[in-house]
């Protein structure tokens, strides 16, 4: 039995020029053996879904620092939904008040990780999450 390699699309919406910690999650993903596509900082909703489209990703991560994810999450469920990419969960890292959690989950977000949270604990959620999900 071959093991399915994840696919993982990570994203900077919005204005939020900060993007180390996205480039680290990106890098250690890559280094656990999943494919990554990092799509750079300033993405639209719209961007993001053309490229989850294009790369037919298993995993939509976005990268939020800018307190703008309520507005942000929404509108790239949206985007995904409109190219038929409704299965492909998104997770969320960032800094994301423990108030934002339910309503965030309850737009869809699969998995939140704020600051501190290992990349091997990333690494584990994905890994489930794409095997339980197999398109």
């Amino acid at each position: 039995m071959t093991t399915r390699v994840a696919r993982v699309l990570i994203a900077k919406p919005g204005l939020d020029g900060h993007d180390r910690g996205a480039k680290v999650i990106a890098r250690a993903l890559r280094d656990a053996g999943m494919e990554v596509i990092y799509t750079g900082l300033r993405q639209t909703p719209e961007m993001i879904a053309e490229a989850a489209l294009q790369e037919d990703v298993d995993v939509v991560g976005l990268s939020i620092l800018s307190g703008a994810h309520m507005t942000l999450v929404p509108r790239v469920r949206e985007a995904l939904n409109a190219v038929e990419l409704n299965d492909v969960p998104i997770i969320l890292g960032g800094i994301i008040p423990e108030e934002d959690y339910e309503p965030l989950k309850a737009l869809g977000v699969a998995g939140i990780f704020g600051p501190g949270t290992s990349t091997e604990h990333i690494r584990d959620f994905i890994n489930n999450l794409v095997s339980s999900n197999a398109r």
